[in-house]
């Protein structure tokens, strides 16, 4: 709480109230001594006791009395601005008090627009750069910040767009370069005739080099999908069916390096009705072909990152507002600043994740990352104490069609 106090002590608002309560003081101290000064002025203006020329015709005892009279009356004189000066100082402070509330309510009422655009700035991310903050009222420094910062947004959301196009053009475009040169190497191995076994190894390290160009093609157009943030195909999708169903697709690969497939919480039958919650609410409301993408990379990044005889660990489970997708493997201990860095495209960890035999693309953790921000969600790494990566990727619960679509 004290430290909160302290950043707040730091902010332009309590500098602006400092600096509202500092001049009051100094007006109300320079009029307190300008109010003093005055009065001294009047007392050493007034005439001193005794100075009082006498009567011709007074007598002595009158002069007295005159002069007793005088001394009363610059007494009451001290007395009474002795007591206005008080008082003066009292309604200082008291003012000072009233000026310090005063100043921080007339701070705030400045910086009101300022918290607006700050609040409004936060909420725009690459997703929704198409919103603005739209500032009205005079045309003041205020509101020339908002019409700035909406520039800026407007270059960046043109930026983004471009970007996404050209991804998404180039990588539907050279589809068709390639289908030519897999064509053109089935057309060479498939003359009538014997063919010579350079010529057969050459096609097969062609098709095995364009299917990896195809995959990263492929992962291009996902990722500009999915950063483009249009889907059609939303509904309730239950990610035990599809860890099931990618399981059962990649047995013969998961069998190949002798893995053990740990599963945690109750696992869907085909036969399984589709509204059952069999895995404690482990659903989200997404697209599916694109959430079938993630369960697809991150099962098959634990199979290919994996040594023989290891083992796999998939979990899903659901709490009140999300749904996780965790999937575990063991292994070596892994530095924690390099699997921070797994979700960039094209980053791997050490040459032991790097020999892939040319089947990836580099960009499996990055369609991850993307689909599960485009959604609402987030991609989870961190190394295992034990050894291993663990992956978690959080979704929205989908809490019914109209609740998840809200």
């Amino acid at each position: 709480m004290v430290r909160g106090f302290s950043a707040r002590l730091g902010t332009v608002r309590a500098r602006f109230t400092a600096l509202y309560v500092g001049l009051f003081l100094l007006s109300g101290t320079v009029l307190l001594a300008i109010a003093a000064a005055v009065a001294s002025g009047s007392r050493d203006s007034r005439t001193a006791p005794g100075t009082t020329p006498a009567l011709p015709a007074m007598p002595a005892q009158a002069q007295e009395r005159i002069d007793a009279l005088e001394r009363q009356l610059a007494q009451a004189q001290d007395a009474q601005s002795a007591r206005i000066l008080l008082g003066s100082a009292v309604a200082l402070g008291a003012m000072a008090v009233l000026s310090l509330l005063m100043g921080w309510l007339a701070a705030g009422r400045v910086l009101r627009p300022l918290r607006t655009m700050t609040a409004a700035t936060r909420r725009i991310s690459a997703d929704n750069l198409h919103e603005r903050l739209a500032v009205t009222g005079p045309g003041d420094e205020v509101k020339d910040l908002a019409d700035t910062i909406d520039g800026l947004l407007e270059r960046l959301e043109g930026a983004f767009a471009a970007q996404r196009r050209f991804v998404a053009n180039a990588s539907h475009e050279l589809r068709t370069p390639l289908a030519t040169m897999r064509a053109a190497a089935d057309v060479a191995v498939a003359k009538p005739g014997p063919v010579a076994e350079q010529t057969l190894a050459l096609a097969g390290r062609i098709r095995t080099e364009l299917d990896r160009v195809d995959r990263l093609l492929e992962g291009f157009l996902v990722l500009a999908r999915t950063q483009h943030g249009a889907f059609t195909d939303a509904t309730a999708v239950r990610l035990d069916r599809l860890v099931t169903t990618a399981l059962s697709e990649r047995a013969a690969d998961i069998a190949a390096k002798d893995l053990t497939v740990r599963r945690a919480g109750a696992v869907a039958d085909a036969d399984e009705d589709e509204d059952e919650d069999a895995d404690g609410g482990a659903e989200v409301w997404a697209s599916r072909s694109l959430v079938r993408r993630v369960v697809d990379n991150v099962v098959d990044n634990a199979i290919a990152h994996n040594r023989a005889g290891g083992w796999i660990g998939v979990a899903t489970h659901a709490d009140a507002a999300t749904a996780r997708l965790t999937v575990e493997t063991g292994g070596p201990v892994l530095d924690p600043r390099e699997v921070a860095l797994l979700a960039q495209p094209f980053r791997r960890l050490g040459e032991e994740r790097t020999s892939r035999g040319g089947r990836g693309s580099g960009l499996g953790l990055s369609i991850v990352a993307a689909i599960a921000q485009a959604h609402g969600g987030s991609l989870e790494l961190s190394a295992r104490d034990e050894g291993g990566l663990r992956v978690t990727v959080v979704l929205p619960r989908a809490d019914g069609k109209d609740g998840a679509a809200a």
